[in-house]
């Protein structure tokens, strides 16, 4: 199968050598790597250039965005640009981070699932990061059943039904449930172990607290569902402090009247797919 991959890059020079080679290593090679130099100030330029002159797989494309490492809208924003260089003559699409290692085989493996399962729309594997001791443990705060936004498997028919990604916060949730919407299924495959190399939200601004409630807001969920999915958030990360800012920041979008991410038809079957993965976890 053909894929093509784009990949975002602010400030990656720590970590982008690491996923670059990576994706050279794979035993099924990509079609094309789009690399989006996002406004970085450091060597990661450096590096795109080096692995340019590698493999003609790797282009490059320079732009300028806002400095802060705002979630959701700076990435997709860059992803966006790196997708415009791009034609439709692939099978599936690929939105992949600046600081992971692939294992060798991944991309083999997620072609596998695309052409073996056509009702699959977006697949991938699951995240492990260092911890203390040095050991690569599994970092999966989502149900099993949803793919990181670090590693985004989208089949071109899936990635057309859904509109392709929504510049905002929340966009690897809304992804899914759109692909619900389309009747696409999501795939995960826990043999596929990513190593992410540095721990989430390190580089998050401190505005970024608020916009996981705003995000709710605009995917619709209303009011009920964000409380119960905010409290789940917050028992998780052992942070009570979240579901006061999930909250804050879902009236505060109802505030402002933020522009919703989906049509009002998509958020009563949002609701209702939330609604039936909470009573069935409930039983």
């Amino acid at each position: 199968m053909r894929y093509y991959i784009v990949i975002p890059a602010h400030n990656e020079e720590d970590f982008l050598k690491d996923t670059l080679t990576s994706i050279l290593r794979q035993s099924l090679q990509p079609a094309k790597v789009v690399l989006v130099n996002d406004n970085s100030t450091d060597g990661t330029e450096d590096i795109i250039d080096q692995f340019i002159g590698l493999s003609p797989i790797f282009t490059k494309l320079n732009t300028a965005s806002s400095a802060e490492h705002m979630p959701g809208s700076k990435v997709i924003n860059a992803f966006k640009k790196g997708l415009a260089q791009l034609d439709d003559h692939y099978d599936f699409l690929v939105k992949l981070d600046a600081d992971l290692i692939l294992p060798d085989n991944y991309f083999e493996k997620i072609a596998y699932i695309f052409k073996g399962h056509p009702n699959v729309g977006i697949a991938g594997g699951f995240v492990y990061e260092q911890n203390q001791q040095g050991n690569w443990v599994l970092n999966h705060p989502m149900n099993k059943n949803h793919v990181r936004g670090a590693f985004k498997a989208y089949s071109k028919g899936c990635f057309k039904a859904i509109g392709g990604l929504r510049s905002a916060m929340g966009w690897d949730t809304v992804d899914e449930l759109l692909a619900a919407y389309n009747d696409y299924e999501v795939y995960t495959d826990d043999y596929l172990k990513v190593k992410h190399l540095r721990p989430t939200g390190k580089a998050y601004n401190a505005k970024a607290k608020l916009l996981q409630g705003k995000a709710m807001y605009t995917m619709r969920y209303g009011w009920a569902i964000t409380l119960i999915a905010s409290l789940k958030m917050a028992l998780k990360q052992k942070k009570p402090i979240a579901l006061m800012d999930n909250m804050k920041g879902y009236l505060e979008a109802k505030k402002e009247k933020k522009e919703f991410l989906v049509s009002k038809e998509e958020g009563v079957f949002i609701r209702k797919l939330r609604w039936a993965n909470i009573k069935k976890k409930l039983l």
